[in-house]
């Protein structure tokens, strides 16, 4: 890198290596070109305006990169399926979704690109819903002007495995089956609340309201709707209430005579705790306690989108939501922008 000082006219293409600012009383006061700027043609007249006949400015050398150029490499080669890269901005490019999905981070490789020196990336969590359009990632460099090298290391973690380190992952246009329990709902002395809320669940999604069935507090009862679901062909099975400890509460013994794997029945989150997920030749089925009619976000709210999004949750991925598994219940919620079971991504 070399440093010259040049007529203005003269240094078009060239890096500013400073800061410069212009006033106006009680207009502006700031930089009107900020360090790293390279300099354009138009921007000639503007600096002889502001007294800048001549200009402080940076030559790159053979194996230098501006931390524009460097930065966008980076964000480039982090971007998976599902993403957009922006323009740069004092260095930094910011990824973005393209579409609604689940954010997915390979935090491994993530955190061996952050040791790379004067390498920085940081992104939301992993496993977060995110929308099409919202700033999932942002990547710059530290110095103005980087070694070639640096990105090039960059980019070798970034292509190790057949996907880049970041993407989102579309959700699937699942079939949605709810199964509604409880004898005083099926006799008509207790008006259902469960089944607007599983349809709210949905079209938060995009997705068609479920088909629903409705079974008294017994577990063949409730196998048998749950049977009846899987064969019009639903393709996740909510099973709502009776998942307590109480006698007459036997949603968990249904969906288990169904010949259902149980991967996992209680989740250290709250709300949420007597939540049961399991898999019937692939299809998910969720027992999903009364908190979730109550509560605006629960543990089927963490778990709901990865399932969506195609992934088949395991017990040690339930477990991982203890830490973070605790809904403070805020007067505003700001969900999934909290820290609700983000231990568990």
């Amino acid at each position: 890198m070399k440093m010259y000082h040049l007529e203005t006219e003269k240094a078009v293409g060239r890096i500013i290596c400073h800061d410069i600012t212009k006033i106006e009383k009680g207009v502006f006061k700031g930089a009107l070109f900020k360090k790293g700027h390279r300099i354009r043609s138009e921007d000639v007249e503007p600096l002889l305006c502001l007294g800048k006949k001549h200009i402080y400015a940076l030559e790159l050398e053979a194996g230098e990169l501006h931390e524009d150029d460097a930065s966008r490499r980076i964000a480039c080669a982090l971007a998976g399926p599902g993403l957009e890269v922006g323009d740069p901005s004092e260095g930094r490019l910011d990824l973005s979704a393209a579409r609604d999905g689940l954010l997915k981070i390979d935090v491994e490789r993530l955190q061996r690109i952050n040791s790379v020196p004067d390498v920085v990336v940081a992104t939301l969590h992993s496993g977060t819903p995110v929308k099409a359009g919202e700033k999932v990632a942002g990547a710059k460099v530290i110095p103005l002007v980087v070694r070639e090298e640096t990105v090039e290391a960059v980019e070798r973690i970034c292509q190790e495995r057949e996907l880049p380190p970041l993407q989102v992952r579309p959700y699937l246009p699942l079939k949605l089956g709810g199964v509604i329990t409880g004898r005083e709902v099926v006799e008509g002395r207790v008006k259902d609340g469960f089944a607007p809320v599983l349809a709210q669940k949905a079209a938060a999604f995009n997705l068609a309201p479920p088909l629903i069935r409705f079974a008294g507090d017994d577990a063949d009862l409730i196998a048998a709707a749950i049977g009846e679901l899987l064969q019009e062909g639903c393709e996740l099975v909510i099973v709502t209430g009776g998942m307590s400890v109480d006698p007459d509460d036997v949603t968990p013994a249904g969906i288990k005579k169904t010949g259902a794997r149980v991967v996992k029945y209680g989740a250290p989150a709250l709300p949420g705790a007597m939540f049961l997920l399991a898999y019937r030749e692939g299809v998910p089925l969720i027992g999903l306690p009364a908190c979730a009619m109550y509560f605006q976000n629960t543990v089927l709210d963490l778990l709901l989108p990865r399932l969506l999004a195609g992934e088949e949750v395991t017990a040690a991925e339930i477990a991982a939501l203890g830490h973070g598994g605790l809904c403070r219940r805020c007067d505003t919620c700001f969900f999934p922008h909290c820290s609700f079971g983000k231990g568990g991504s």
